[in-house]
Formats: structure tokens, sequence, C-alpha cells
């Protein structure tokens, strides 16, 4: 891939989800990626499903692009010379394996770079190098409920609900990245690695925006609220005659258009709806009166009405309706890698489009474990 990253070679130590996700931007964005693997048994990735003839389309839509060899960097002295050889001429690493893995293995970040000092080293980990539970593995769910966010997720009085992604571990990956990016800036300007620490557990405090500002500012707990934002209304999801609609009206004006849509013109000077406090204390009389209006056309009617008039709003769509969306379509964002196997692959795109680069709709290939083990080993001697 061409882009703002090319030349840069990223040592890949990376396995499931974060650090994969992480190295797969890197790729996308120009860099060459080198993925090294356990002997054997490869990225665990490997093995989770949905499967085409018998190959991980999990694993498949995080690692286009890259080149594999298998290196058992544990013990086996000719793979740990290998490793080194191709460190050695690499711009980052970045690895997720449990704090203190790597500096058993001889490749901590204290003894790689005293070798390499442009080095940049990034590691991803359940809960970061310090603190009471660094030690200790975690998955993305793990991270979702002690971060707080499943607390604020699903409808008052439901079971605990995750989110429907892995937000835990892509939150990281992303946080890795712009961590990776900012060192290579200033890499720039002091000629220096740097070692880079990425927690799940912080990336989830840090997106708890609403949630956190209002327990921090009035020490209020917030609880699952379905679709509802806490602070801004209407700005929910609302039934329909045949489905459901997001109305996301956030500010006095746009209400004021939303209510003329309804022909409820008449509420903007109702005492319990004129301001956004007064609607987020109403919102339950408030939704019954927009669902009386709601439910008389389809979800297809109101946003053709609401689109005309610039209101924030939209569907609900199954995964199919998503994808398939023109506007998709039109931005990329489903693009193809190939497989020596099963042939073409489609998966999700970049959504960083940048004026200096094509976002190309074909990515580099899908590698099979070891597959470029002679090419690395010609290339690095």
């Amino acid at each position: 891939m061409d882009g703002p990253l090319k030349n840069l070679l990223v040592v890949d130590l990376t396995r499931v989800l974060v650090g994969p996700y992480c190295t797969m931007i890197l790729s996308d964005l120009g860099a060459r990626v080198i993925k090294i693997e356990a002997p054997e048994i490869g990225d665990d990735s490997r093995k989770f499903g949905p499967f085409v003839k018998d190959y991980s389309a999990y694993f498949m839509s995080l690692n286009r692009g890259k080149e594999s060899i298998a290196l058992n960097l544990k013990n086996n002295e000719d793979d740990k010379k290998i490793f080194e050889k191709i460190l050695s001429k690499a711009d980052i690493l970045v690895e997720n394996f449990k704090p203190g893995t790597l500096d058993k293995w001889g490749f901590g970040w204290k003894d790689v770079s005293k070798k390499y000092p442009k080095l940049i080293y990034a590691s991803a980990s359940g809960f970061g190098q310090t603190g009471p539970l660094k030690e200790l593995p975690a998955y993305d769910m793990v991270v979702q409920g002690m971060g707080g966010l499943m607390s604020v997720t699903g409808h008052p009085n439901s079971e605990p609900t995750r989110v429907g992604t892995s937000i835990g571990d892509i939150t990281a990956g992303l946080f890795t990245t712009i961590g990776i990016n900012a060192a290579l800036y200033d890499r720039q300007k002091t000629g220096k690695g740097a070692f880079i620490d990425v927690s799940m557990l912080d990336c989830q405090i840090a997106i708890l925006e609403n949630a956190i500002a209002r327990y921090l500012s009035k020490k209020e707990i917030p609880g699952p609220m379905g679709s509802r934002h806490p602070s801004i209304a209407p700005f929910e999801a609302f039934k329909t005659k045949d489905s459901y609609i997001i109305i996301a009206a956030g500010n006095d004006k746009l209400f004021a258009k939303l209510c003329d849509v309804l022909k409820i013109s008449e509420i903007t000077n109702d005492e319990r709806f004129n301001t956004n406090s007064l609607r987020c204390e109403n919102m339950d009389q408030l939704k019954e009166i927009f669902e009386k209006k709601l439910s008389l056309k389809t979800t297809d009617e109101w946003v053709k009405e609401m689109e005309e008039l610039k209101i924030p709003s939209g569907p609900i769509f199954n995964i199919k309706q998503a994808v398939e969306n023109p506007q998709i379509k039109e931005r990329n964002m489903i693009i193809k890698s190939y497989h020596k196997v099963i042939g073409e692959f489609k998966s999700a795109g970049n959504p960083i489009k940048m004026s200096t680069y094509k976002d190309k709709e074909t990515r580099g290939d899908i590698p099979d474990l070891d597959e470029h083990r002679e090419k690395i080993i010609k290339e690095f001697g």
C-alpha cells in the first residue's frame, strides 16, 4: 500500500484483536508489516470462526497486507537470531503479550532500546505495564465490565449488556496507533525511539465521556438508559408505524424543525419542553407525544421528510443493510483482499481518507502461517 507510512517496517508480535487491529491500520497507511507468529499454532485467531474453506474470516479481516514468519522466541536460538536481524531494520515493534513476557525472552524494552535506540516499541495489554493488576490477563468483555461501560449499556433493570462489538480491544488498538504516530513525529525531532504503554482498561475510562463527567462533577452514578442520551433530548430511538427511527435533535432550532415535521409546533412553547434541560426531565411525556405522531407513517417516510430539513435522523440498520448502504459503497468502506486458496475476500476498509493518497479498493494479500519465511530470511540474511 502507498501511504504516509511507506518505507517504515513494523514488526508485529501481536495476536487476536488489539495488536492486529493496530498493525492493520499501519499497513493500510503504507507501512510494511512482518507478522511474527508462534510455530505450528500461529495467531490464536486463525482458529476463530466464521470459516471460509477452513480459513478464519476473523483472522483474514484483521491481517490483510501482512507477511508471516513463524519464530519461536521463547527458547529457539536460531529463531531468535532471525528475529534480531529483522528487528535491526525495524522502525516499530508492536506486541500484546502479558507484561514481562518479552523481558523473559530477552526482547523487553530495556534490552531492545539499548541495541536499537530509534525503535518505537508499543505494548498493548489488559491493564498496562504498571499497577496491581498488570500481570492479570484480560479480554474485551473483562475491561468493558471493569471500565464501567457495561454499567451504562442496555436498558434499566436489564441484565449486564456487552457492547455489540469488541470495543475494549478496538479502542486500545486505535490508541496504540495514535501513540505510534505521535512517537514517529517525535523521533523526527529527537532522533530517538520511545516506549508506548497502552492499557485496555485505561482506554475504557478514556471513552466514558458524559458518564465520567457526570460522576466527577456531580458524584452521580449513571445507569443504563437504552438508546436515550443522558443530557440531550430528543435523542433516542422512537417507534414508527413499521419499525424504529433514530432522532437526534440536539438543540432548540432542530427541536422546532422536528415539531413542525410532526405537526406539533405548539409544544415548543410548552413549559415542559421549551428548553433542552426541561425536555430531559420530561422525556417520557415527550416520547409519548412523539410516538403517537410517528406511528402514522413508516420509518422510511419519516426519514425522507426529516432529511429534507436536515434533521439528524435515520433508520436502525442490520449488518446487511449497513454494509450495503450506498453511502458506505461510495466511501470505499468494503474493500477486497486476496487469499491464495479462497480467492477474493471482502472486509471493512480504512475510514481515514487522505487527499494525498488514493484509497484503493484492493489491499494486500492475506498470509498463511509462515508463508513468507524463505523470502524474509533471504532478505534479512
